[in-house]
């Protein structure tokens, strides 16, 4: 296993935390020894309920359509399995979400910012700290309501934005680390 000095950890203890979080969350291969990790973040768990939200309420919007018109047109379905029918894709919908949840893992390390996310295909994005030319935040309606927001990264010689830690926990504190970050290590 990697050795990786976590930023202001008192105790080796602290160290061998963040060090277990990050051998749990990322590919060993992903960090570079002697990398000074700065954060290793994963969406709040809220990330299960409202990135899927709209479908969520499409489902549950469906099932009640199919149970009125069940009602009306006297088709014959039985009431209660139309309602499992819903739960049972709500449940479906959240279970997937809940993996994509599990598969994201955001790091700023001394050198680079790292968005790791997928369930079946595996997408990392890299960029060392001297490539990032801004960051943008944002908070979307349901992201306010619990404290949550989504931090993008731009890098040189692109139009858009390459990575985006999305419904972050705290983000005003996570993006003025990122930002102290930026202008302590970036050369």
């Amino acid at each position: 296993m990697m050795r990786y000095r976590a930023e202001g950890a008192a105790t080796p203890t602290d160290q061998d935390a963040l060090i277990l979080r990050a051998a749990a969350m990322l590919p060993t291969q992903l960090l570079q020894p002697g990398e000074l990790i700065i954060l290793l973040l994963k969406p709040s768990p809220w990330f299960i309920v409202l990135a899927p939200l709209r479908t969520l309420i499409a489902i549950a919007a469906i099932t009640t359509a199919a149970i009125y018109a069940n009602d009306a047109f006297n088709l014959g379905a039985p009431q209660r399995d139309l309602v499992l029918v819903g739960v049972a894709l709500i449940g479906a919908r959240l279970f997937w979400q809940f993996l994509e949840w599990l598969s994201r893992a955001y790091v700023l390390t001394d050198q680079r910012m790292v968005a790791v996310a997928g369930v079946l295909r595996i997408s990392i994005v890299e960029a060392r700290l001297a490539q990032i030319q801004h960051t943008r935040l944002d908070f979307s309606v349901r992201e306010r309501f619990f404290n949550l927001g989504s931090i993008a990264f731009a890098t040189a010689g692109t139009a858009f934005h390459e990575a985006w830690w999305e419904m972050i926990a705290h983000p005003l504190d996570v993006h003025r680390v990122i930002v102290n970050t930026l202008r302590r290590y970036k050369p």
